[in-house]
C-alpha cells in the first residue's frame, strides 16, 4: 500500500480496537450496572429476581422474676411485610392462648400472665418461653429463650443467732433464704424497720453487718421476706454492744469470702468482716497486689471491709485476698472470682441466592464464656445434622445439595449458662434463567468412572456429538445416592475440562452420576446416568476412647485409654507416641495393655501423647493429642551472673539472673539471700523475694566492713542449689551521689610520639561521690573516641595515636547520676624524626611529672561459643588469678557486645562473677563482637582483644514483602511474580515457595505449590486459566526450615489470548493486575459465580444475556461502518497501486522480491597481495546461502514471541525447574552481547565450519522509507532457531552492514570489508541504532548473501574455528528477517561471482605453500 491506504488501514483498527475495548469495559464491570440496567436485563431475557424480605424481631422476650398471684408481661415484637403472626411456645410446646384465661397476647406481640400460680406441686407459669413469628409462603423465625422464674414459699436456711460485739469493732447477723428471695429480704430492730447506712450494710446473701459499733446498736434483731404473700419472720436474736475491755483478743473472721460468679456488667460484693482487739483494719489483695479502695472508681471499701466491685469485666477475675491486721496479728483469707460472659455474634449469617443441586454454608461465630454451644433452627424447626446439613467448623451450618423445600429462614441459636442469643438469614432458592437463542450442547458421550476410591470417584467423558471440539464448554456434574432424591452438583474448573473428582463420598455407596454440559447459550443434554459404587474400607480400629494422662513425678507420667468402639476385629496392641513440646521429634513405643507408665522425661516439661490401635489389618485412626506437664521439682543450677554494687557505707544492691530454663525444673517461685561478714564465722542472714525479682537492696549494714553474699533460686518443691559466696566491701563514708561530680580540679597531657600520657587531680569538692573518669579524644575533636577510667585512677596513656597530630583531650567525672562537667586540653603529638623522651607541648596547662601507670591487665583469651540463635557463651582467662583461676577476691568482670549491622549500634553490658557469662536475646544469624574488662575494688583493666560470633540460623520469622503480580507482555497464559526478601530472613534464604490457587479460602495443601531455588526474587507461572481470579502467597525458606506466608495477593489473568492484547494488560477492575487483598472483614463471602463455580457455590442472579445482546449490537453497526470505509478507501488508491507496481518491478526486474529504491552497493573489496585481487561479489538470489544478517534487538522489549512450534518445545521443558528462567533475562543478555554474535564463513568447497568474530560498523546505513515495495512476500516454512527478530520493520531496515575481522595466524595480514557510507543524511532516530547479527540459515531458505570475507591461515588445514557467542532464547521465521535487505542478486551473477572468487582462493593458497 501506498500512504493513503495505510491510512485507512490504521483507521479501521482503530475502530476494531475501540469495539474490543467497550466489550471489556461492559464484561468486566457487568456486576456494576445501575439497577434500571440490571431490571431491563433481567425484563428482555424473560427472567425473574426476588429479593430478600426484611424478617427480624424488633423485641425480644428476657429473663424475668416473678412472685405468686401478680402479673407478668413476656415482651415481643417482630417486622415484616406483611405483619407476621406471633405465636409463643412454652418449655418447646405452643400455648393455647385462645381459650386460656389468665395468658393472653397483646396487639403488639407479647404474652400478658394475669395472676401468676406457683405452689409445691403445681408450677404451670414457670418456664422457659420463645416467642414463634411467622408470615405465610415466607417462613418462620424464633426468639432467644426467656426464662420465667416464680419465687417461692419463703425458707430461712439460717437465721439470727444472739451474739456480742465491743464497741468499735464489727458484728454480723446471718439471715439466708433461698436465692429468689433474697431481694424480698428486709431487717427490723426492736419490731422497727432498719435504716441501712454506709456503717450497717446488707449483704446480696440477706446477712447484716454492723460496722463499728456503738451502744446504740445492741437491741434485738430479725430478718422479714415479704415475697407478695404474708410477710415471713425469722427468729429474733439480741446483739449486746460491750464497752472496750482494752485488752487484746484473737483476730477471727467473722465473715469469710466464698468463691462467686458473675456475669460481666453485674455488681459483686466480695464478703469479709474480721473482729478481735485491738480493732483490725482490713486490705484487700489481687493476684499479690494492694488495690487501692481509696482512689478507684469501680472499688469500694463497705462497712466491716467487705469489697464491692461495680460493672465487672472480665479483667476482674481472679485470686481475692482479704488480710486483717490489728498490728499484734495478720490473718488473711481467699476467695475466686469467675467472672461469665453471655453468648455474642462475632459473625452473623448472612442471606445467600442459590440454585438448586448446590452447596452453601451458613456462617456463624460467637463467643462468650463459659463456650457457647450453637445449634441451628430452619423456620423454627431444629436442624438434625445429617448425610446432607453437616455442622462444620464447630459452629457453620453446610447444605449440600439444595432442594427447593429448603428456602426459608435459617437461624442459629447459641447459649451458655449465662443466656442465649439468636441471629438468622434468608435462603432464595433461584430458578436457572431460560436458555438464549441459540444451539445448545447435546448430551456428553462416554461418561466412565476411571478412578474408583472407597472415598472418591474421577469421572471423565468426551465432548458432546454437536460440538466436538468442545473448547468453549463448561461441564457440570451432579451425583446423588442411590434412593435419595437430593441431588448435588460438582463443576469444571475451565473450560474444555472434561474430568471430576468428586470427593467426600462414602464407602460401599452407590452413587447415580450423570453429566451436563453448558455453552453460551445455556445448560444442554443431560448424559445417561451412571451408576457407581465406591469400594468398601478396609477394617481398621477406630480410634482409642477417653485417653487421659497425668504426671506420676517430675520424671514421669502415666497415659490411660480405653478399647476402640469400632475395633473392626481382635485388637493386637497399641502403639503410644509422644513428643515434647516445642519440638518436632515424634517417639513412640508398643504398648499390649490400656495403660503406660513413661519413665526418664524432663522435669516440669510439657508433652504431648497420641494412641494408635493395631489390628490385623494396620494401623487404626488415632486419638486426639492430650498434653500434660511432668511435675516440679528443686532447681538443679544456681542463679546466673551474680554480681554486687555498693550504693553507700551500709548499703548493696545485689543482682543475679535465673538459672538455666532447663535446669529450673519448674516455675521460680522467689530467691533466697543469704549473707554475712567476711571477717569471721558470723551469723547468716537470709532475706526472701519474689521470683520474678532479680535483685534486691540490702541495707543495715556496717561501715568499711566485707560482706560475702550467695543466692538460691525456689519452687514449690524447696531451694535449689546455691551459688559460690560472693565478696564486697561497704564504703568507709557516706558520699552524696543525688547530683553529678564537680569539675576535676586539673588536667595535665603529655605528648610522645605516638601516645599522649594523661594526668589529673580529682574534684575539690570531695562529697560528691565520683565512682569513674571519662577521658575523650580526637584529632580536632574529643569525641572520636571515649575511654572510662577507675575513680582511684590519676593518670592514663592513650595509645595509638597519630604523629605530628592536633588531638583535643576532654576529662570528665561521673557517677551513677551522669556525667560532671568536662575539663578540655589539647596537644600536638611528636614527629617520627623527633626522638626526645621529655618533649612536652601543652596549651594552657602546667607540666606535672605522672609515674608510670600500672593499670590491671585486662582478660585474656576471650572466646565466643555459640549456644543457639539467641544466646552466646563467652569465657575468658584472667592472667592476675592464680593458676587454678579461683576467685578469691571482690572482683567482677563486664562484658560488652554489640553487632555492626547497623553501623550505629550501641555497646550492651552486663556484669559477671566467674569466667564466663550467658549473653541471651541476641538475633539470629548475626555477627556480634565481645570483649571483657575486669575491675577490683576501684581499679579497672582496658577491655580486652575482642573476639566474634555468629549466631544460628532460625526460621524467617517475617515473609517476603512487596509481593506484586504482573502479566508477561504477548503471554496472557504467563504471569510474572515478583517480590523482595523478607525482612527477618535469620539466615541465607535457600529457596521460595509460592503457593496459587483460584480460592483465597481454600485449605493451603489445596493450593498449587511452585518451588524457587535459591534467592531468585522473580519467577514466571505458565499455562494459567484467562479470565480466572488468583491469588498467590510466597513462602521464604532457610537451612532452619519455612517461614511465615505473605498475605494473599489477587490477579486476574487477561480475557483473550490475543496477539492484539496489549502487552502487561492490567485493566483495573477486572484483572490484570496483582493486588494485596483488601481486609475482607469477618463478613466477606466470594463472589457468586454462576454455573461454572468449581464446587458449586452459590451463583449470582444477574444474567450476563443482556449484555450480549448489547455487544452484538454495537459490533453489527461497527463491522458495517468499517466496510463501507475500507471500500471507499481502497477505490481511492487502485490507480496508484498499479504505478507503484511498475515502479517495484523496474527496479528489481521481478515483483516477488522486497528491497530499498534506493538500493546502496558497498564499495568494491580489493586485495593487495603479490598482484592478486578479490573482485567484488554482486548479490545474487542463491537458493543455498552462506551467510546473512539479522538485526539484533536493542532491547527485552524487542523480542517477539515465538510461534506455535517452538512454544510447544517451551511447554516440553517446563518440567523441568531450572528452566523456569525468565526469557526476559535471556533476551537482555543477548541484547548486552549483541557486538559478538555468531557467524560461519566457507572460503571454499568446504562446509561451512570456520567461524569468525566481528564487530559492528561505525557507520549504520540509513532506512529509506520513501519507496517500499508494494508487493507481497511469502514467508517460507521451517524457520531455525538460531537468529534473532527484530520487534518492528522500521528497526529492521535501519540495519548496518557488518565488518568481520578474523585473527591472523599466518604473516600474511587478515583484511575486513570497509564500511559503507552512508549516501545521504539518516531518516531514523541515530538515538536507536539496530546492530547487526551474522548468524547461519538453513540451506533451503531464500536468503541474500553478505558480501564480506576474511582469509585466515592460508595454506593450512582449516579445522573448524570454536565460536563463543551468546545463544538467542527464541526465534521466529528468519525470513521475516530479510525484508530489510537491501538489494538482491539473479543466481547466474552469483554463481559467476562465487567460481571466481574460488580461483582466487586457490591461487592464494598456491603462493602461500610456495
Amino acid at each position: 500500500m501506498n500512504g493513503v491506504p495505510l491510512l485507512c488501514f490504521v483507521e479501521l483498527l482503530w475502530l476494531l480496537m475501540a469495539f474490543f475495548l467497550f466489550c471489556f469495559v461492559l464484561f468486566c464491570f457487568r456486576r456494576k450496572f445501575c439497577l434500571t440496567l440490571v431490571f431491563f436485563s433481567f425484563i428482555f431475557v424473560g427472567a425473574s429476581f426476588r429479593t430478600f424480605t426484611p424478617f427480624y424481631f424488633l423485641v425480644e422476650p428476657v429473663d424475668t422474676l416473678s412472685v405468686r398471684g401478680s402479673s407478668v408481661i413476656l415482651n415481643c415484637s417482630a417486622y415484616s411485610e406483611p405483619s407476621p403472626k406471633i405465636e409463643w411456645k412454652k418449655d418447646g410446646t405452643f400455648l393455647n392462648l385462645v381459650s386460656d384465661d389468665r395468658r393472653q397476647l397483646l396487639p403488639d406481640g407479647s404474652l400478658f400472665i394475669s395472676n401468676v400460680v406457683h405452689s409445691k406441686h403445681n408450677k404451670p407459669d414457670e418456664g422457659y418461653y420463645q416467642c414463634v413469628a411467622t408470615v405465610e409462603s415466607l417462613g418462620t423465625i424464633v426468639s432467644r429463650t426467656a426464662k420465667l422464674t416464680v419465687a417461692g414459699l419463703p425458707r430461712f436456711t439460717s437465721q439470727p443467732e444472739p451474739s456480742s460485739v465491743y464497741a468499735g469493732n464489727s458484728a454480723i447477723l446471718n439471715c439466708e433464704v433461698n436465692a429468689d428471695l433474697v431481694p424480698f429480704v428486709r431487717w427490723e430492730q426492736n419490731r422497727q424497720p432498719l435504716l441501712l447506712d454506709d456503717r450497717v450494710i446488707k449483704l446480696p446473701g440477706g446477712t447484716l453487718v454492723i460496722g463499728n459499733a456503738t451502744e446504740g446498736d445492741g437491741g434485738l434483731y430479725r430478718c422479714v421476706v415479704e415475697s407478695g404473700g404474708p410477710p415471713k419472720y425469722s427468729d429474733e436474736a439480741e446483739l449486746k454492744v460491750l464497752p472496750d475491755p482494752e485488752v487484746t483478743s484473737n483476730l477471727v473472721f467473722l465473715k469469710q469470702p466464698s468463691p462467686l460468679v458473675r456475669v460481666i456488667g453485674q455488681d459483686v460484693v466480695l464478703p469479709c468482716v474480721a473482729s478481735g482487739l485491738p480493732t483490725p483494719a482490713i486490705k484487700w489483695m489481687k493476684n499479690e497486689e494492694v488495690l487501692d479502695t481509696e482512689s478507684s472508681e469501680r472499688l469500694v471499701l463497705l462497712s466491716g471491709g467487705s469489697l464491692e466491685i461495680s460493672d465487672v469485666t472480665e479483667d476482674d477475675a481472679g485470686t481475692y485476698f482479704c488480710i486483717a491486721d490489728n498490728g499484734n496479728e495478720t490473718i488473711e483469707a481467699q476467695a475466686e472470682l469467675t467472672v461469665q460472659a453471655q453468648p455474642e455474634f462475632l459473625k452473623q449469617p448472612t442471606n445467600i441466592y442459590a440454585h438448586e443441586s448446590m452447596d452453601i454454608i451458613f456462617e456463624c461465630e460467637v463467643t462468650g464464656k463459659p463456650t457457647p454451644t450453637v445449634k441451628w433452627v430452619k423456620n423454627g424447626d431444629m436442624v438434625i445434622p445429617s448425610d446432607y446439613f453437616k455442622i462444620v467448623k464447630e459452629h457453620n451450618l453446610q447444605v449440600l445439595g439444595l432442594v427447593k423445600s429448603d428456602e426459608g429462614f435459617y437461624q442459629c441459636f447459641a447459649e451458655n449458662d449465662v443466656g442465649n442469643a439468636q441471629a438468622g438469614a434468608q435462603l432464595i432458592i433461584l430458578e436457572h434463567a431460560p436458555a438464549t437463542t441459540g444451539p445448545l450442547p447435546s448430551a456428553p458421550r462416554d461418561v466412565v468412572a476411571s478412578l474408583v476410591s472407597t472415598r472418591f470417584i474421577k469421572l471423565t467423558w468426551r465432548t458432546p456429538a454437536s460440538d466436538p471440539h468442545g473448547d468453549n464448554l463448561t461441564y457440570s456434574v451432579f451425583y446423588t445416592k442411590e434412593g435419595i432424591a437430593r441431588e448435588r452438583v460438582e463443576n469444571t474448573s475451565r473450560p474444555g475440562e472434561m474430568q471430576v473428582t468428586v470427593q467426600n463420598l462414602m464407602p460401599a455407596t452407590v452413587y447415580i452420576f450423570r453429566v451436563m454440559a453448558q455453552n453460551k447459550h445455556g445448560s444442554g443434554e443431560s448424559s445417561a446416568p451412571l451408576r457407581v459404587e465406591t469400594q468398601p474400607e478396609v477394617q481398621l480400629p477406630g480410634p482409642a476412647p477417653n485417653i487421659r494422662a497425668y504426671a506420676v513425678s517430675p520424671t514421669s507420667i502415666t497415659v490411660m485409654w480405653e478399647t476402640p468402639l469400632s475395633g473392626n476385629g481382635e485388637i493386637q496392641n497399641y502403639k503410644l507416641y509422644y513428643m515434647e513440646k516445642g519440638t518436632d521429634k515424634e517417639q513412640d513405643v508398643d504398648v499390649s495393655s490400656h495403660s503406660y507408665t513413661l519413665n526418664g522425661l524432663k522435669k516440669y516439661t510439657e508433652y504431648s501423647f497420641r494412641v494408635v490401635a493395631y489390628n490385623k489389618h494396620g494401623p487404626g485412626v488415632s486419638t486426639q493429642d492430650v498434653a500434660v506437664r511432668t511435675l516440679s521439682d528443686v532447681p538443679s543450677a544456681a542463679p546466673q551472673n551474680l554480681s554486687l554494687e555498693v550504693r553507700n557505707s551500709k548499703s548493696m544492691m545485689i543482682h543475679w539472673q535465673p538459672p538455666a530454663p532447663a535446669t529450673q525444673n519448674g516455675q521460680i517461685t522467689g530467691y533466697k539471700i543469704r549473707y554475712r561478714k567476711a571477717s569471721r564465722k558470723s551469723d547468716v542472714t537470709e532475706t526472701l523475694v519474689s521470683g520474678t525479682q532479680l535483685s534486691q537492696l540490702i541495707e543495715g549494714l556496717d561501715r568499711g566492713t566485707e560482706y560475702n553474699f550467695r543466692v538460691a533460686a525456689l519452687t514449690i518443691n524447696g531451694t535449689g542449689p546455691a551459688t559460690d559466696w560472693l565478696s564486697a566491701e561497704t564504703f568507709e563514708s557516706d558520699l552524696d551521689e543525688t547530683r553529678v561530680p564537680e569539675v576535676p580540679s586539673s588536667l595535665h597531657v603529655r605528648p610522645l610520639v605516638t601516645s599522649i600520657v594523661v594526668s589529673w587531680t580529682p574534684p575539690e569538692n570531695q562529697n560528691i561521690v565520683v565512682r569513674g573518669y571519662a577521658i575523650g579524644y580526637g584529632i580536632g575533636s574529643p569525641h572520636a573516641q571515649t575511654i572510662k577510667v577507675d575513680y582511684k585512677q590519676r593518670y592514663y596513656t592513650i595509645e595509638n595515636l597519630d604523629p605530628s597530630s592536633h588531638y583535643v583531650i576532654t576529662l570528665k567525672a561521673f557517677n551513677n547520676v551522669g556525667e560532671g562537667i568536662p575539663l578540655y586540653e589539647s596537644a600536638v603529638t611528636r614527629p617520627h624524626t623527633d626522638t626526645s623522651e621529655v618533649d612536652l607541648f601543652v596549651i594552657n596547662a602546667p607540666y606535672t611529672p605522672v609515674p608510670d601507670p600500672t593499670p590491671m591487665m585486662p582478660p585474656v583469651g576471650v572466646q565466643a561459643s555459640i549456644l543457639s540463635h539467641d544466646t552466646v557463651r563467652i569465657t575468658w582467662a584472667d592472667n592476675s588469678l592464680p593458676k587454678h583461676q579461683k576467685i578469691t577476691d571482690s572482683r567482677y568482670y563486664t562484658v560488652r557486645w554489640k553487632t555492626n549491622i547497623p553501623a550505629n549500634t550501641k555497646y550492651k553490658n552486663a556484669n559477671a562473677t566467674t569466667l564466663s557469662y550467658l549473653v541471651t536475646g541476641l538475633k539470629p544469624n548475626t555477627l556480634y563482637e565481645f570483649s571483657v574488662m575486669v575491675t577490683k575494688g576501684r581499679r579497672s583493666s582496658t577491655w580486652s582483644m575482642t573476639a566474634h560470633g555468629t549466631t544460628f540460623e532460625l526460621v524467617p520469622t517475617s515473609p517476603p514483602k512487596d509481593v506484586t503480580v504482573v502479566s508477561k507482555e504477548g503471554k496472557p497464559k504467563t504471569i510474572i511474580v515478583n517480590w523482595q526478601p523478607p525482612s527477618e530472613a535469620n539466615g541465607k534464604i535457600t529457596g521460595y515457595i509460592i503457593y496459587y490457587s483460584t480460592d483465597v479460602n481454600a485449605e493451603i495443601h489445596d493450593w498449587v505449590i511452585e518451588p524457587v531455588v535459591g534467592n531468585r526474587l522473580t519467577h514466571q507461572i505458565q499455562e494459567l486459566t484467562l479470565d480466572t481470579p488468583y491469588y498467590f502467597k510466597i513462602q521464604a525458606r532457610n537451612s532452619k526450615g519455612m517461614g511465615p506466608m505473605s498475605e494473599a495477593v489477587q490477579f486476574r489473568t487477561p480475557k483473550a489470548d490475543s496477539s492484539d492484547k496489549m502487552p502487561n494488560d492490567q485493566a483495573s477492575g477486572s484483572g490484570g493486575k496483582g493486588s494485596r487483598l483488601p481486609d475482607l472483614g469477618s463478613d466477606y463471602k466470594p463472589p457468586m459465580s454462576g454455573s461454572n463455580s468449581p464446587h458449586g457455590s452459590p451463583t449470582s442472579p444477574l444474567d450476563s444475556n443482556m449484555l450480549l445482546v448489547i455487544i452484538v449490537s454495537v459490533g453489527v453497526i461497527t463491522i458495517v461502518v468499517v466496510v463501507i470505509i475500507a471500500v471507499f478507501c481502497t477505490r481511492r488508491t487502485t490507480s496508484h497501486q498499479k504505478k507503484k507496481r511498475a515502479a517495484c518491478k523496474s527496479v528489481n526486474g521481478s515483483h516477488k522480491y522486497k528491497g530499498n529504491s534506493k538500493d546502496v552497493k558497498p564499495p568494491d573489496l580489493w586485495i593487495h597481495h603479490e598482484r592478486l585481487e578479490l573482485k567484488p561479489i554482486d548479490k545474487s538470489p542463491d537458493p543455498n546461502p552462506i551467510m546473512t544478517d539479522t538485526p539484533i534487538p536493542r532491547n527485552s522489549q524487542d523480542i517477539t514471541p515465538v510461534d506455535n512450534s517452538m512454544d510447544s518445545n517451551i511447554h516440553q521443558r517446563r518440567n523441568s525447574y531450572r528452566g523456569h528462567e525468565s526469557e526476559d533475562s535471556m533476551s537482555t543478555l543477548a541484547g548486552r552481547r549483541g557486538m559478538r554474535p555468531k557467524m560461519m564463513m566457507p572460503f571454499d568447497s568446504q562446509p561451512p565450519q570456520q567461524s569468525v568474530r566481528n564487530t559492528p560498523s561505525t557507520d549504520t546505513m540509513p532506512a529509506s522509507s520513501s519507496q517500499t515495495c508494494c508487493t507481497d512476500h511469502q514467508d517460507p516454512e521451517g524457520a531455525t532457531s538460531s537468529s534473532y527478530l527484530a520487534s518492528s520493520q522500521e528497526e529492521d531496515s535501519g540495519q548496518s552492514l557488518p565488518t568481520a575481522h578474523v585473527r591472523p595466524s599466518h604473516p600474511l595480514k587478515s583484511f575486513a570489508v570497509p564500511a559503507i557510507p552512508p549516501p545521504g543524511p539518516p531518516t531514523y532516530d541515530p538515538a536507536l541504532p539496530s546492530t547487526p547479527l551474522l548468524s547461519q540459515q538453513a540451506l533451503n531458505h531464500h536468503i541474500h548473501s553478505v558480501k564480506t570475507a576474511s582469509i585466515g591461515t592460508l595454506g593450512r588445514s582449516r579445522p573448524p574455528m570454536p565460536v563463543v557467542v551468546p545463544s538467542a532464547p527464541e526465534v521466529q521465521e528468519t525470513t521475516r528477517m530479510l525484508e530489510a535487505s537491501e538489494s538482491s542478486y539473479e543466481p547466474d551473477e552469483l554463481t559467476k561471482e562465487m567460481a571466481h572468487l574460488e580461483g582466487l582462493m586457490k591461487d592464494l593458497n598456491a603462493i602461500t605453500t610456495a
